[in-house]
């Protein structure tokens, strides 16, 4: 190997070491392992999505956690019947596996019905929406990267009376999303 290339290689693997140590000690959670228990949020916080449906939501995992790169939430599904409008994340692959209930799916012209055990992914840029179909559901959802999503789910939980549609609107675009259509209707 030639003396130039050797010195680089040893520059670029040095730097890389000093970043990785670097990220572990600045990024929380970058390095280090942790446990988020049944019935718990990551930092305490149960969000309740008012307005759109009334799930409340647990951060399991936090953009926090893991740089941006995914937030993984449990939903416990309280609205039978209901569901998020069609809408589309501009930036987010997303994905839901089903702990409970049966819930209905669209994706692109695509539907499924949904029971325990399922998983679906959303893609982005997909119009997409679900309807839970049962009294109760539980979903584990994910999205990736992980973007302005615990963001959102704080807008709604703030919420302190039914929002208007051009507040929903607003919510959904300010969190790179895009409503294209109404909610599902239970089949």
């Amino acid at each position: 190997m030639k003396r130039s290339k050797f010195i680089l290689n040893t520059i670029a693997f040095l730097s890389l070491t000093n970043f990785a140590k670097l990220t572990a000690k600045f990024i929380p959670g970058a390095n280090k392992g942790f446990k988020v228990s049944s019935g718990e949020a990551r930092y305490g916080t149960h969000y309740k999505m008012k307005g759109v449906t009334l799930n409340v939501l647990d951060i399991k995992i936090s953009s926090k956690d893991t740089n941006g790169d995914i937030a993984v939430f449990e939903q416990n599904g309280f609205t039978p019947k209901g569901g998020p409008p069609l809408h589309i994340h501009l930036y987010q692959d997303e994905f839901f596996y089903i702990i409970e209930g049966e819930y209905f799916f669209q994706v692109a012209d695509e539907k499924y019905q949904m029971k325990p055990g399922d998983t679906i992914f959303l893609p982005r840029n997909v119009p997409h929406a679900f309807v839970q179909l049962t009294e109760k559901g539980k979903v584990i959802v994910s999205y990736m990267p992980a973007g302005k999503m615990e963001d959102f789910f704080k807008t709604t939980d703030a919420w302190t009376s039914p929002p208007t549609t051009k507040e929903i609107e607003k919510a959904f675009e300010d969190h790179d999303m895009k409503i294209v259509g109404p909610p599902l209707k239970a089949v």
